[in-house]
């Protein structure tokens, strides 16, 4: 099985990773996790003043605050695994890296607002299942 991990380096993202390696047969001995990463978009004036390579630079570094510790984690339990970014929707960009990596399931942190806090921010977990055709585990 092929598990898309969406990370975003909180306490939240560390509770579903400890459910992930404590649940590692949910992956099954052939099973991979790739940990995905996204850095929210920088605008389009920022881009263009700064220049698209310290951006990227920007991008990378951010990244690796995030990926680098889960990554050394993973390499402890010995979980199959690979890390990835992008930049731009979080939700949107967890979607489209679930059809691109064709993941079978998705594992996210989620940070439990009540109905008051999805109501005025909404919810990356909420639109991630709602615009998605795989499978959601929400670790809270």
């Amino acid at each position: 099985m092929k598990i898309l991990f969406a990370a975003d380096g909180s306490k939240y993202t560390k509770k579903a990773l400890a459910f992930l390696v404590t649940h590692e047969s949910i992956a099954g001995s052939e099973g991979e996790v790739v940990v995905l990463n996204v850095q929210p978009a920088v605008p389009v004036r920022v881009k263009r003043m700064l220049g698209g390579m310290d951006i990227t630079a920007y991008y990378r570094e951010e990244a690796a605050k995030v990926l680098d510790p889960i990554e050394r984690f993973l390499d402890r339990h010995a979980l199959a695994h690979r890390c990835i970014w992008v930049a731009g929707s979080i939700s949107g960009e967890i979607v489209r890296a679930s059809e691109r990596e064709h993941a079978d399931l998705i594992v996210m942190g989620t940070h439990g607002h009540g109905i008051l806090g999805r109501a005025l921010m909404g919810s990356v977990a909420q639109r991630v299942i709602a615009d998605c055709e795989v499978p959601v585990l929400l670790v809270k």
